[in-house]
Formats: C-alpha cells, structure tokens, sequence
C-alpha cells in the first residue's frame, strides 16, 4: 500500500501534467496551447513592450527549472539563456529556434517531474531556502501557472485572428 506521502506526490504530479500535457475537464493545457505554432504568430506581440508566445514559452520553461532547483537544493547557471523569469525571443525567429525552445520547455517539465516524485516522506511541508512556499504549495503553483499561461496564449492566438 501507498504511504501517504507518496500518494501526495502522485497527485500533485498529476496535476503537473493535466496542466502541462494531460487530457483534463478544463480545457486547453500549456503544450496544447502550442501545438502547430509557427515562428511568426509565436512572435506577434500585442503591442509594443507586451510578451509575446514565444517569450511566455521560454518563461514556463524557466519556472520549471527554477523550481526544480529550488526543491532540490540545486545551483542556479544551468538555464541555457542569461537572466531570469522574462527573456527576449525570438532571436532569429526560424522554425529550428521555436522547435528547440518547444523542446527546452519540454525537457524543463520532465526534469520537474522527476524532482516531484522524489521528494521525500515528510518534505512536501518543507520551505525550501529562499522562499516562503512549502514544496507541496510550489508544486501546486507551477501547475497554476501552466494554465495561466495556456489561456494567456490561447487569448493571444485569438487576438491575432481578429486582426
């Protein structure tokens, strides 16, 4: 039988990825929010000084790493684009730049993933250094805002077909 703990872990992995890849009752999740995009609609800002999809991306990737390493202790440097949070895309806008990053971000949730369902018994209710979120509410909060994200795209993908 499952301890407790682990059938935690499972639910929030879960919830992981419903947000991100998984079938669920609330519609669009992140990765199907970007399934067929191109470079140019990727690219297509609202506005001036307004993100764009492809920076919104390149952002959940980031936060996945992000908290992947803060659940684990990890160093921060491995994130392959300096900074953090919010960064300029694209660069050269080729379908072969959109492809890698689709797979950055692919690669990010795997990583997060596999960081989630090795917490240890007692550690979902840890606040990990430099933050004041427990593990379990982190988790919780990376799957909140793969949905954000995926309706923020989804809004973004319909403003462009109106203009």
């Amino acid at each position: 039988m499952a301890s407790r703990a682990s059938r935690e872990v499972e639910l929030l992995v879960t919830g992981l990825e419903e947000a991100f890849q998984r079938r669920s009752w609330h519609g669009t999740n992140l990765l199907g929010s970007l399934r067929g995009l191109r470079p140019d609609p990727a690219a297509w800002r609202p506005a001036p000084g307004r993100h764009n999809i492809w920076e919104i991306l390149v952002h959940t990737a980031y936060w996945k790493y992000a908290v992947a390493r803060r659940i684990t202790g990890g160093k921060r440097g491995g994130f392959p684009f300096r900074g953090s949070n919010w960064f300029l895309r694209p660069v050269r806008g080729t379908k072969d730049e959109l492809a890698d990053d689709l797979a950055l971000l692919k690669r990010c949730h795997a990583e997060l993933v596999a960081v989630a369902r090795t917490v240890p018994l007692g550690q979902l209710r840890r606040k990990p250094p430099t933050t004041r979120y427990t593990v379990e509410a982190t988790l919780r909060g990376v799957a909140a805002h793969d949905l954000y994200h995926a309706g923020q795209i989804q809004l973004l993908k319909r403003l462009q077909d109106g203009r």
